[in-house]
C-alpha cells in the first residue's frame, strides 16, 4: 500500500469529479448554446474520470471488493471508465470547435472514429500478447495514446476558440482563464498522457512513468493531478461568465423596455396632442360646413319667407312658387345636417348595431369614392358589448379612409366574424401596398394607425397589420368580451 499515491489519486479525482458536478449545476444557465451543448460531455469527462481515478486509488490501498479473484472485471471496468471519459472529452474539443449546429452534429464523428481505432486497435493487441499483465499495460498505454492525447489536444483547440469569444463578446477575464484550462489540457495530454506505465508496446517501453520519475523526480500521477487541478480551476472559473452574461443581458433587457416605455409615453403624449388637434380641426370643419352649406340654407330660407310673406295678397302665384324653392331649400340642409351627424357618430350603430353600421358606411364609401365595398359578416345576430361595436366601427372607418387616401385600390373587402367570446375584423384591399417597418418607424409614426392600435389595446384586443408594395394591405383586429347574456341565462361555468 502507498499512502502517498492514493492520496495523489483522491485529489486527481476530486479535482475532475468538483469540475463535472459544477458544470451540471451551472450549465443550464448558460446564455450560449453551443457552449452549453459543449460542456455537456466535459462534465461527463469529469465524473467518469473522477470515477476511474478513484478505483485507481482504492486498488492501490487494496480495498476493491473482491480484489483477489475479480481482478479481471476490475480492470475491465477500469479501462472501459478511462477509454469513455476520454471520448467525452474529445467530444468536448470537437463541439467547442463547430462554428454551427450543422457542423457540430458533424463533429460527432471525430470521437466515433477515435472509439473504432481504439476498439479495433485493442482487439488486435489481444491476439498479439498473450500474458494478461501485459495485455491489460499494452490496452491501458494505447487508451492513452489514442484517445487521451488527441482528447485532450482537442479540448485545448477548442478552449483557445472558446477564448477567441470570450473577448469578442467584451468579456476578456473569462477568455484568460479559457486560454490558461487550455494550456492545462494541453500539458495534460502532451505530457500526462505521453508518460504512462511501461509496457511492451513502443514508446512506452522507453518513454514511461519510470523514466518521468528519474527525470523530474516526482510521479507522472502527481503531474496530472496537478494539470487536472489547474484546468478544473480555470474551468470553473469561466462557468461564472454565464451569471455574468445573464446579468449583462438583464441589464440589457431592462435598458431596452425602459426605452421603449419612454417611447410609448412620448407617443401617447403625442397621440394626445394630435386628438386634441383633430378635435379642433373637427369643430372648425363642423362650424364652416354649418356655415357654408347650413347657415346659408337657413338664411336663404329667412329672406324667402320675407319674400312670400310680401308677395301673398299682390302676387300669390309668385308666393306658391317661392314656397316650392324654399321647400327644396329646407330638405337640403336636413339632409346636410344629417350628414354632419352620421360622420360624427351615426345612429345605425346606437340604433341598429355594428352590421346595420357598416353597410351604411360601406354604401356612403361606395358613393363618395366609387369604391366597391364587399361585407361579409358572420354571426350577425350576437350582441356585442357597447364599447366593442363603436372601436370595430372606428377602426374599420379609419381603415376604409385610409385606403382611399392612399391605396388607389379597386376594392376592398370588410369581414366580420362575430362570437360568444371575440369579434374579428379585417379589411383588406388590392391597392398599391406599402413596408410596414417603414410606416413604423418612430420618427415618423402613422397616427391613423397608432390610434387605432390605442383603441384596440385598451379593450384587451389585438392588431396586426400585413401589407407589402404592390400586394395590397390587411387590417386585422380582435377584441376578446365576456357575453353578458350568455353568463345571465346561467351557461357560463360559474353559473354551474
Amino acid at each position: 500500500m502507498n499512502p502517498t499515491l492514493a492520496f495523489i489519486f483522491f485529489v486527481y479525482g476530486l479535482a475532475f469529479f468538483s469540475m463535472g458536478l459544477l458544470i451540471i449545476l451551472e450549465v443550464s444557465r448558460g446564455p450560449e448554446a453551443r457552449l452549453r451543448h459543449a460542456l455537456r460531455p466535459l462534465a461527463g469527462f469529469g465524473l467518469i474520470h473522477a470515477a476511474h481515478e478513484w478505483l485507481d486509488m482504492f486498488k492501490v490501498m487494496g480495498h476493491l471488493p473482491g480484489q483477489s479473484y475479480a481482478l479481471l472485471a476490475w480492470e475491465t471496468l477500469r479501462l472501459a471508465l478511462l477509454a469513455f471519459s476520454f471520448i467525452s472529452l474529445g467530444a468536448f474539443g470537437a463541439s467547442l470547435l463547430s462554428p454551427s449546429d450543422r457542423i457540430r452534429r458533424l463533429s460527432l464523428l471525430i470521437p466515433l472514429l477515435m472509439t473504432a481505432v481504439w476498439g479495433f486497435g485493442v482487439l488486435y493487441f489481444r491476439g498479439q500478447f498473450g500474458g494478461e499483465q501485459d495485455l491489460w499495460a499494452v490496452a491501458e498505454v494505447w487508451t492513452r495514446y489514442v484517445l487521451g492525447i488527441p482528447a485532450a489536444l482537442l479540448a485545448s483547440a477548442g478552449l483557445i476558440a472558446q477564448q477567441r469569444n470570450f473577448r469578442q463578446a467584451g468579456m476578456a477575464q473569462f477568455g484568460r482563464d479559457s486560454l490558461w484550462a487550455a494550456v492545462a489540457f494541453a500539458w495534460y495530454g502532451a505530457v500526462g498522457q505521453l508518460f504512462t506505465l511501461g509496457s511492451p508496446l513502443p514508446p512506452s517501453n522507453v518513454i514511461n512513468a519510470a523514466l518521468f520519475q528519474q527525470l523530474f523526480g516526482i510521479p507522472i500521477q502527481l503531474f496530472r493531478a496537478f494539470t487536472a487541478a489547474v484546468a478544473s480551476f480555470f474551468v470553473i472559473r469561466f462557468l461564472r461568465s454565464f451569471e455574468v452574461e445573464t446579468q449583462r443581458q438583464i441589464a440589457v433587457l431592462q435598458s431596452a423596455r425602459l426605452e421603449e416605455s419612454q417611447r410609448r409615453e412620448a407617443l401617447r403624449g403625442d397621440l394626445l396632442r394630435r386628438v386634441v388637434e383633430a378635435q379642433e380641426a373637427e369643430r372648425q370643419r363642423i362650424a364652416r360646413d354649418l356655415h357654408d352649406e347650413t347657415g346659408q340654407a337657413l338664411t336663404a330660407i329667412g329672406l324667402g319667407l320675407r319674400g312670400v310673406a310680401t308677395a301673398v295678397h299682390g302676387n300669390p302665384q309668385k308666393a306658391e312658387n317661392n314656397l316650392r324653392q324654399l321647400e327644396g331649400l329646407v330638405d337640403r340642409a336636413l339632409d346636410e345636417l344629417q350628414r354632419l351627424i352620421a360622420d360624427l357618430r351615426p345612429s345605425h350603430l346606437d340604433d341598429l348595431g355594428l352590421p346595420a353600421a357598416l353597410r351604411w358606411y360601406a354604401a356612403e364609401i361606395h358613393k363618395r369614392a366609387n369604391l366597391p365595398v364587399h361585407l361579409e359578416i358572420r354571426g350577425e345576430g350576437q350582441e356585442l358589448p357597447q364599447p366593442v361595436n363603436l372601436v370595430l366601427f372606428r377602426v374599420a372607418q379609419e381603415a376604409l379612409t385610409n385606403v382611399v387616401r392612399h391605396a388607389r385600390a379597386r376594392h376592398v373587402w370588410v369581414r366580420v366574424r362575430l362570437s360568444e367570446r371575440e369579434a374579428r375584423l379585417e379589411v383588406e384591399d388590392d391597392g398599391v401596398g406599402f413596408e410596414v417597418d417603414q410606416a413604423s418607424r418612430p420618427d415618423r409614426p402613422a397616427w391613423g394607425m397608432l390610434g387605432m392600435r390605442e383603441r384596440t389595446s385598451l379593450l384587451g384586443g389585438n392588431l396586426d397589420l400585413r401589407s407589402s408594395p404592390g400586394r395590397g394591405t390587411t387590417v386585422s383586429v380582435s377584441i376578446p368580451y365576456r357575453d353578458e347574456k350568455r353568463g345571465a341565462d346561467g351557461d357560463s361555468p360559474a353559473a354551474h
